[in-house]
C-alpha cells in the first residue's frame, strides 16, 4: 500500500514538475525562495498595524515569529523521522527538471507548504474582519509558493498536501493564541 502510494506521488511529480517550461523557469525559482516574500509580509505587517494599532502588530509578530519557529521545527522532525528522499535525490529526477540551487536529504513534508499555509490561515483570519478578499489571495499565494517546489524538483506532491494540511491546522491553532492574546491585551478589539 505504501509503495503504491510513493509510486502514485513520483508518477504526479513527474506530470507536474515536467509542465515546466524553460521561459518559466526563473519565476518559479525566484518564486520559491522564501525572502520573495519579503514585500507581501511588509504589506501585511502595514495592513495589520492600520486595523489593530501597533499593539496588535506586535501581538501579531510575536504569534506568527512562534508559529514560523514552531513549523520550522516540526517539518525538520517529520524529516528526519520519516527520512523519505526528495525527488532531486532520486534517480528518477533524470525524467524530470531539477532547477533549484540546492537539494536537502529528505522532503517528507514540505517546510514553504507548512509555513506559507500556516502564515496564509492566521493572517487571513486576522485580517477577515476588514478585508473581503483576503483569504482568497493569501491562499493563492501559499498555493503558488508550494507548487514551485514541485517545479524546481526538490518536493513532492504528498510532501506539498501533507504540509499544506499541518500548516491550516497550525495557522488556525496560533490563530486562536492570537485572539486570546489581542483580546486580553489589546483595547483596540
Amino acid at each position: 500500500m505504501l509503495e503504491r502510494l510513493q509510486n502514485i506521488d513520483r508518477e504526479v511529480f513527474l506530470f507536474f514538475n515536467n509542465l515546466g517550461v524553460k521561459e518559466w523557469d526563473w519565476f518559479w525559482v525566484l518564486i520559491t525562495e522564501k525572502e520573495t516574500s519579503i514585500p507581501l509580509y511588509a504589506v501585511l505587517l502595514f495592513l495589520i498595524f492600520k486595523k489593530i494599532k501597533l499593539k496588535g502588530l506586535g501581538i501579531t509578530i510575536l504569534v506568527v515569529g512562534l508559529m514560523i519557529t514552531f513549523t520550522d521545527q516540526l517539518a525538520n522532525l517529520t524529516k528526519d523521522a520519516f527520512q523519505r528522499l526528495r525527488p532531486c535525490n532520486e534517480d528518477f529526477i533524470e525524467y524530470g527538471r531539477f532547477l533549484a540551487k540546492r537539494c536537502g536529504k529528505y522532503g517528507y513534508f514540505s517546510g514553504h507548504a507548512i509555513s506559507s499555509f500556516a502564515v496564509a490561515t492566521l493572517v487571513s483570519n486576522v485580517l477577515k474582519p476588514y478585508y473581503k478578499h483576503v483569504f482568497f489571495w493569501m491562499f493563492f499565494w501559499a498555493i503558488i509558493v508550494t507548487y514551485s517546489r514541485i517545479y524546481v524538483g526538490v518536493h513532492y506532491p504528498g510532501d506539498i498536501l501533507t504540509g499544506a494540511a499541518v500548516g491550516i491546522i497550525t495557522g488556525y491553532l496560533f490563530y486562536k493564541l492570537h485572539k486570546y492574546l489581542t483580546s486580553r491585551f489589546n483595547s483596540n478589539q
